[in-house]
């Protein structure tokens, strides 16, 4: 699987990114909205977790590389994660510190909200986060979500979650 956009490419992540995740994923800065920095135990998991997505729904979290050079910058993909108690199909992203604030995020999560309403049944999509992270929350309103809930949690203090649904997504498309 392979998604290309303007300037990235979006395709499985494999052991041999294990280098590249890690950098990301043991990084303080980055993950300060996480319990705690990755390990080599949990990147290798994370790896693995992502693997087994792929071949158990066909979708998962996917290495975002930069189209120009091949070089791995993050991950973004659909998970389906458990929000609020019920299990849903959620846009996640991670991109390497050196290279926020670029328009990476958006436009992987962009595409993969393209991919997921033209190629799944899913008539909703969310991307939920810490209460902190201006970060996350602001590509999912750049990508036509919705803040639609906050809730108290053990993990976050307090979680947004954003929404957008198939007929919000179709109306953004026939204008974009």
């Amino acid at each position: 699987m392979r998604i290309q956009t303007e300037r990235l490419t979006l395709r499985e992540m494999t052991e041999e990114d294990f280098g590249s995740l890690f950098q990301i994923f043991s990084d303080p800065e980055t993950m300060r909205h996480y319990p705690k920095p990755f390990d080599e135990e949990k990147v290798r998991d994370w790896i693995a977790w992502n693997r087994e997505n792929y071949r158990v729904f066909g979708f998962g979290l996917w290495a975002v590389t930069l189209k120009e050079t091949g070089e791995l910058i993050g991950d973004c993909g659909i998970t389906m994660q458990n929000i609020g108690g019920r299990m849903k199909p959620e846009i996640g992203y991670h991109i390497r510190k050196d290279q926020q604030r670029k328009g990476y995020a958006k436009e992987a999560a962009r595409a993969c909200r393209d991919w997921a309403f033209e190629n799944t049944s899913f008539n909703m999509l969310f991307s939920y986060m810490k209460y902190t992270n201006v970060g996350s929350y602001s590509t999912a309103l750049a990508n036509g979500m919705c803040l639609i809930e906050e809730f108290e949690d053990e993990v976050n203090t307090i979680t947004k979650v954003y929404q957008i649904t198939r007929e919000e997504w179709a109306n953004l498309k026939g204008g974009e």
